[in-house]
């Protein structure tokens, strides 16, 4: 009976230990819950709100307001929909007022009203109008109620191949006042659908495109002007605080801090979102004002990624009176493309999403999910902090101080990207910075990373990588990285020798960007697997020309394309989309890993064009931009059999896929 005993306590604790080794996940902390959504309803969200009585209010792009009932699935678990009002033009916000809602369409701010109590608006009012062009990427966002009572909205560029504005106030923030006047107020914006207040100020979040290297947030004020030249065409109007013209902005490809300096009114981002590294459509955002029923992030920003269906989190600190600071992963998984998202009555968040020509990972057309908070506090950095001689992290729980005084335990680098006319940027200017030494405070929730201030970088993204670090229970960080954008570096005093623990490495800094993206070009023309000039041995050209395009949603134009075995083929990839992509010929069945390991080249993605270093991959174009066209020449597989193309851009492989049949 001893034994028996004996051996079942040593079952039981054997468990126990596995339990406590398993690696903890996201939704161990995070939940994310999926609403049912009847099959008539194409829910593709535009715009949330929580209204007192619990319901949810939902704009959708089918131009439809539905109200929803039991949105928390309580009792039998099943919400009810009642449609509000229809028949309008993409609405792509929505600002429930108790008496009545304001919503963005296309062309102007319509104002719903029911007047005789009945569930269904019979009031659409023309609260303010803005010009239109027709062009299909005109979208109107907003509005979005400020802590003095304005009201913002943002307006999209035009696409023609460009951001073009090309109806008036196109690329502009304009203030909404009560009466339904339009105030314009700060410029630059490209693809503002995340805007709002913080602490008080006015912040919004941008998208890659032209003039813009990545996804960035950036802080507003009255007259800024946040880098997309194509809204200054109206900064002559009257009324326009704004003073620059668009002649005065140079495109000489020098990261946008820098231009900054001697360009008055530029606006550089608070923090960026590094392309592919964080996300590729930044969309909405919400401060945590839950009183922490959202978890123990009080105060920081929640922000939404449209392309990637995921939520990343955001903390930022003013030194010298200027926004900066540092985004971190949050939570993926999301079943469509995040769009809006707002706070439920018991702490909750509510995410609406859409994916329609805007294609994102989650699989869904569209969905409304409820992301709730566990009780449990992940092991994560909370924040990072400037210092004078580095940055100091401060941990959500105690750290195991012998890891966490070890520099092997961290990585930290930096890097920034173009400012330029053309659609995005490759990551330029990568430096790996050498620490000197860590100091671990007493009740092991900061650490303090020493390295040599003059490596410290103004304007720079700074990449740090905890991987080694571990909490006093041995759980490694549930998110290693952070990325913080350094426009100051704050004062006070640096460490002296004695206040940490020296590295046993050498304190040096290298240059890790001995080739960008462009360079890498010219590297790998002659390379097998990207041979772009017609070979000389073929004196009769190319057994078959092939052309593939690219169309929104990601997708290439073709799914299917069938060759001879050996046979010599010329493929022109032609990128219509208005998005980077690249093509990747891989061997059968290897897609999805291909695709991965792309995903996975972190910094030294943009300098391999996010083609790795794989067998599976037999040949290749380079990223290829917006409106532009690259052609390979090769030999088909001598083997028949059914081979794949992708695009390995981040994010893109998982939907951006076709078959090339090898035939005899």
């Amino acid at each position: 009976m001893k034994n028996i005993v004996l051996t079942t306590l040593l079952s039981l604790g054997c468990l126990a230990a596995q339990a406590q080794s398993k690696a903890k996940t996201e939704d161990d902390y995070y939940r994310i819950i999926t609403m049912p959504i009847p099959q008539n309803i194409q829910m593709e969200v535009g715009g949330l709100a929580v209204l007192p009585d619990g319901r949810l209010a939902a704009s959708t792009r089918r131009g439809e307001v539905w109200m929803i009932s039991n949105p928390y699935m309580k009792g039998n678990g099943q919400p009810t929909f009642h449609r509000f009002a229809s028949g309008l033009h993409e609405p792509l916000g929505l600002f429930y007022r108790g008496k009545d809602i304001l919503l963005s369409q296309r062309g102007e701010v319509t104002r719903l009203v029911d007047t005789d109590n009945d569930g269904v608006a019979d009031v659409y009012d023309s609260f303010a109008r803005w010009p239109l062009s027709g062009n299909y990427h005109q979208y109107s966002y907003g509005p979005i109620p400020m802590p003095n009572g304005e009201m913002l909205v943002t307006l999209n560029l035009d696409w023609i191949g460009r951001g073009a504005s090309q109806s008036k106030w196109r690329g502009w923030m304009l203030k909404l006042g009560q009466d339904g006047s339009l105030t314009p107020y700060a410029t630059g914006l490209r693809s503002p659908a995340g805007f709002g207040s913080y602490k008080g100020d006015i912040f919004y979040t941008e998208n890659q495109g032209d003039w813009v290297g990545s996804g960035r947030m950036t802080h507003l004020e009255k007259g800024d002007f946040a880098g997309n030249v194509a809204g200054l065409r109206w900064s002559s109007e009257p009324g326009s605080p704004v003073k620059l013209k668009p002649e005065d902005v140079p495109d000489t490809g020098e990261p946008l801090y820098d231009v900054a300096k001697r360009v008055p009114g530029i606006k550089p981002p608070a923090v960026w979102f590094p392309h592919t590294l964080m996300g590729i459509s930044t969309s909405d955002f919400k401060e945590d004002t839950t009183g922490g029923a959202f978890g123990p992030f009080q105060g920081q920003l929640f922000v939404g990624d449209q392309g990637h269906s995921k939520v990343m989190r955001v903390d930022m600190e003013k030194v010298n009176g200027v926004y900066q600071g540092a985004c971190f992963p949050f939570r993926e998984g999301f079943e469509s493309g995040i769009i809006r998202m707002v706070w439920g009555l018991d702490g909750s968040m509510f995410v609406g999403q859409t994916s329609r020509g805007w294609s994102a990972t989650g699989k869904a057309d569209f969905g409304i999910q409820r992301l709730v908070w566990t009780g449990q506090t992940p092991f994560e950095m909370k924040n990072i902090r400037s210092m004078p001689d580095g940055f100091e992290v401060t941990f959500t729980s105690p750290v195991d101080k012998a890891t966490a005084l070890k520099s092997e335990s961290y990585k930290l680098s930096s890097f920034t990207y173009k400012y330029h006319h053309i659609y995005g940027s490759p990551i330029i200017n990568t430096n790996e910075l050498a620490i000197k030494g860590i100091a671990v405070s007493e009740d092991g929730l900061r650490a303090r990373i020493v390295i040599d201030p003059a490596t410290l970088r103004k304007g720079y993204i700074h990449e740090l990588k905890a991987e080694g670090v571990q909490s006093t229970d041995g759980l490694s960080l549930l998110h290693n990285i952070g990325y913080y954008t350094l426009n100051e570096i704050a004062g006070g005093a640096a460490l002296t020798s004695s206040q940490y623990t020296a590295s046993s490495k050498p304190a040096m800094a290298h240059d890790m960007s001995t080739m960008t993206a462009s360079d890498s070009k010219g590297a790998e023309t002659n390379s097998a697997k990207r041979v772009t000039e017609m070979p000389a041995s073929w004196t009769n050209g190319p057994d078959q020309v092939i052309n593939i395009g690219t169309v929104p949603g990601l997708k290439f134009d073709i799914s299917e394309i069938q060759v001879k075995a050996g046979s010599k083929i010329r493929l022109n990839l032609n990128n219509n989309d208005d998005m980077l992509h690249n093509l990747v010929v891989v061997k059968p069945g290897t897609a999805n890993t291909v695709g991965e390991l792309g995903l996975n080249l972190g910094l030294k993605g943009t300098e391999m064009n996010y083609v790795p270093k794989t067998n599976d991959v037999l040949f290749h174009t380079n990223i290829v931009e917006p409106e532009k066209t690259e052609s390979i020449y090769f030999v088909a597989p001598k083997q028949v059999g059914v081979y794949q193309y992708l695009c390995t851009f981040p994010g893109h492989y998982t939907l951006m896929q076709g078959k090339l049949k090898v035939v005899k």
